[in-house]
């Protein structure tokens, strides 16, 4: 688990490169079209979690970008909690050995909810976005917020991740 002595740098210099970032976008529900720039959104969100220790280095995530139903259905199966979420993550098991690419896991956005949260919370769908996509990855690299102090690490990343985006503080009243 990441400390909260690890150090992002800016997320200029974060990117692994286009060519050593496997991300496959997946739009399996056709409503994620109509939000101008989602790739490109998603891709600088998942860039700008990648921890220090994977950056420089091959790095695979893939994100799909779902429906509540869908997102229902997953939260069911591998949380037990029968309603759509936001946003659920799914580490890849470790890898034995060194592998030449490292696999993180998978994201699932879901759709509903999302557009929902961002209009409830006044904020542009763009950035919650790259909120949810930055808390996926960091859940994706073995952060949780299961005690509050947890929260209290994740949260702050989260907000200086977001910060070099451009997106501001989530987390503030």
């Amino acid at each position: 688990m990441m400390t909260a002595s690890t150090q992002f740098p800016d997320t200029a210099s974060l990117s692994p490169g286009a060519d050593m970032l496997d991300l496959d976008i997946l739009h399996a529900h056709a409503a994620w079209d109509d939000i101008p720039g989602t790739d490109e959104f998603v891709r600088r969100a998942v860039i700008a979690a990648i921890a220090p220790p994977l950056s420089g280095q091959a790095v695979e995530v893939c994100v799909l970008l779902q429906n509540d139903d869908a997102m229902r259905a997953l939260n069911k199966q591998w949380r037990d909690k029968d309603k759509p979420t936001n946003v659920l993550s799914f580490p890849a098991p470790e890898a034995p050995g060194p592998a030449a690419v490292h696999h993180l896991g998978d994201i699932a956005l879901g759709f509903e909810t999302l557009m929902a949260e961002a209009a409830a919370e006044k904020k542009t769908v763009e950035h919650h976005l790259q909120h949810l996509v930055v808390h996926g990855m960091l859940h994706l690299q073995g952060m949780d917020h299961e005690t509050a102090e947890e929260a209290d690490e994740m949260e702050a990343l989260e907000t200086r991740i977001l910060a070099g985006l451009g997106v501001p503080d989530p987390y503030a009243a």
